[in-house]
């Protein structure tokens, strides 16, 4: 079999980014090859692991091994097919799951068709898209629901978009950085607080005339989990779908007896009945080609492979200024 050079990047160590050579063989039977055109950064899993701010014997300790492959959000063209496989074909257009790296080796039932109508740097919010939708499950959204997102980086931005298509009435978004506001608001938020999370408690209540009766806790910061407790409503649903590196850190408070809450925790591997990853992500670009879930304006910085090292220190650097970091393969 041939062999096809190829780029991808790599962790070396703790806060060491590289962006070295590889080789792929040609795909094998129900394989595919697809030349990538870009990747997007996981800005809190990819962050989490780049600076190991995990505690020993979470998951977290036990998944990452430098060195390390980050990365699972791409879209390109399929280049070529494997034996066996009917689709996808060359030429066509899919996003997969795969490290940051110029081309992907993966199962054809792995690509997922990406609309023509969809240009590909929005497509590759489909993999954090998939994470949010997880969480828009398990909060069993009502139709009319109130709904509170704390985090308004980029699974707060999917969680809300989620909401917003699935029934809720009114979504208000809580973050500190002020500049992620825009973003909410393209996305349908009804108000946002430029607040931490336990001081935004009398701003949610007037905006919504009470509290809502789901809370999301997107950020995968500890100390919000007890902040999010406070703010649902009595019966409320509060789910925690960013993965801290410190879960022994979060805590519980009276509000889960006083208000007879129910706490749901939701992230990627979570299973819910009915959908599968393929059927969640053919439903997002359904509701991208349908204009109810914008992407438009997220992707706030893009860079070449050999920038990695930038790439990395811009997320670390200027959090509150980023939102989706883009790697273009193109070059």
């Amino acid at each position: 079999m041939a062999s096809l050079p190829s780029k991808r990047l790599v962790f070396r160590e703790k806060q060491r980014v590289e962006c070295e050579s590889c080789e792929l063989e040609d795909p094998g039977p129900g394989e595919v090859l697809v030349r990538v055109g870009h990747s997007l950064m996981s800005t809190g899993t990819e962050n989490i692991v780049f600076n190991q701010l995990y505690a020993p014997g979470t998951h977290w300790d036990h998944w990452v091994k430098f060195p390390f492959y980050p990365g699972y959000a791409a879209a390109g063209v399929v280049a070529a097919v494997g034996e066996g496989v009917e689709s996808p074909q060359p030429g066509e257009r899919v996003a997969v799951r795969c490290p940051h790296g110029a081309h992907a080796l993966v199962k054809a039932e792995s690509c997922y068709p990406v609309p023509d109508s969809v240009p590909l740097e929005q497509a590759v919010w489909f993999a954090l898209a998939k994470i949010a939708f997880q969480g828009r499950c398990a909060a069993e959204y009502r139709a009319g629901d109130d709904v509170a997102v704390i985090g308004a980086g980029p699974i707060g931005q999917m969680s809300l978009r989620w909401a917003r298509a699935n029934g809720a009435a009114r979504v208000v978004v809580i973050d500190p950085v002020p500049e992620r506001e825009r973003f909410a608001q393209a996305g349908g938020a009804h108000a946002y607080f430029a607040a931490p999370a336990d001081k935004a408690k009398p701003g949610v209540e007037a905006a919504l005339g009470g509290l809502p009766r789901v809370v999301v806790d997107s950020t995968g910061h500890a100390a919000v989990f007890a902040a999010a407790l406070g703010l649902a409503a009595q019966k409320g649903h509060v789910v925690v779908l960013g993965d801290t590196g410190h879960p022994a850190e979060q805590h519980l408070t009276s509000d889960v007896i006083m208000k007879g809450l129910t706490i749901a925790g939701a992230h990627d591997g979570t299973k819910f009945t009915g959908w599968d990853e393929p059927s969640a992500v053919r439903y997002f670009f359904q509701l991208v080609e349908d204009g109810r879930f914008p992407l438009g304006e997220l992707n706030t910085h893009r860079f070449g492979p050999g920038e990695a090292a930038e790439a990395y220190a811009t997320a670390n650097r200027e959090r509150a200024q980023t939102m989706g970091l883009i790697f273009d393969w193109n070059e």
